[in-house]
């Protein structure tokens, strides 16, 4: 069993969630309904993955700063 890390934010009138330890998204229309879809789809991508693809991350720092691009 490992903890899994991830973000959510609202786009448009969904909730994206974003698995930070794999690449795999979901979304939902409330926050837990998009966390829940998400560990569904962690789930699923495990079964054609190793654990040895799955990035432990210990500390996760959200920030936000401008660009010029």
């Amino acid at each position: 069993m490992s903890t899994m890390k991830y973000v959510v934010y609202l786009e448009g009138k969904y909730y994206v969630s974003q698995c930070l330890n794999v690449d795999v998204s979901s979304f939902g229309e409330t926050i837990e309904l998009a966390v829940q879809n998400l560990k569904e789809a962690v789930e699923l991508y495990f079964e054609n993955h190793t654990k040895n693809d799955f990035m432990k991350i210990n500390e996760v720092t959200i920030g936000e700063s401008l660009i010029y691009a």
